[in-house]
């Protein structure tokens, strides 16, 4: 089903090829989530690619020099904005504000590739690992610094890291709040790539390509898979890959690709 694209406030979107292109368009401030309208703009896309069949693959990126400097410092400072109230309060704008990332890119159902063009730092980091897979420019930094700040991951960043490199490494980058650049979040297996600054859209575009051609409703069943295997035993994750293969054999774009595969191979 084609749907008209959300309006958006402080980012951009564009649609080709079956990959959409989320761009955090708030470099003044380095693209904070906090004190912009990034939360919304972020939720409102994942809403829209799980409705729309035209999309197979979403790109997140920042624009300017970060990818996304998290929470807003200044707005710490004051006590103001996201921050400001009791404790109740604080913890119901974190409720109905910065949590609705973690819980609206875990449910997106298409691959997402965080094309991490800066530094992407505290909630910005937590924002880049929700994503399936991370490319890196060269300028990318890495930093989950709450401690430094006396707070801690509030986005569910806790839950996500450990689940990429595994507890003692989460720990640690947690625990001391370093900054670490491209190669070694490289070498820890938060980013699968590294690429020179101006190579690193054209490497996730194709990147992102590569997976859109893919069969798409297959796809996005596939990523369904992906994610619930991790929090299911054995026999029902087999009960549930049997459902969703009767469903793909019943599919024509199932045939499509079985045919195409056919003509490929009479070819050689």
């Amino acid at each position: 089903m084609s749907l008209t694209q959300p309006q958006l406030t402080d980012a951009r979107l564009r649609l080709e090829g079956r990959v959409a292109t989320l761009t955090l368009d708030r470099h003044d401030v380095r693209n904070a989530l906090t004190g912009t309208a990034l939360v919304d703009d972020i939720v409102a896309v994942a809403d829209w690619v799980n409705a729309c069949d035209e999309v197979s693959v979403l790109v997140i990126t920042g624009e300017g020099s970060a990818f996304s400097a998290g929470g807003n410092v200044k707005d710490m400072a004051e006590r103001g904005g996201d921050f400001a109230g009791d404790v109740a309060e604080v913890a119901s704008r974190y409720r109905r504000g910065i949590q609705r990332i973690p819980l609206a890119l875990q449910g997106v159902e298409v691959p997402i590739i965080a094309a991490v063009n800066g530094p992407a730092i505290g909630a910005g980091f937590d924002l880049a690992n929700m994503a399936d897979v991370r490319i890196a420019s060269r300028k990318a930094k890495f930093g989950e610094t709450f401690l430094n700040l006396g707070i801690i991951p509030g986005d569910g960043g806790a839950w996500f890291m450990q689940r990429l490199i595994g507890y003692q490494r989460a720990f640690e980058l947690t625990l001391s709040g370093r900054v670490i650049d491209a190669e070694e979040a490289k070498a820890y297996g938060i980013v699968l790539e590294v690429t020179e600054p101006e190579a690193l859209m054209e490497r996730v575009g194709e990147m992102a390509a590569q997976m859109a051609a893919q069969p798409p409703k297959a796809t996005r069943l596939t990523k369904r898979l992906m994610k619930m295997g991790s929090r299911m035993e054995l026999p029902d994750f087999l009960d549930l890959c049997a459902t969703f293969q009767g469903m793909c054999h019943n599919e024509p774009e199932h045939l499509d690709a079985v045919n195409a595969m056919l003509e490929k191979m009479a070819r050689k």
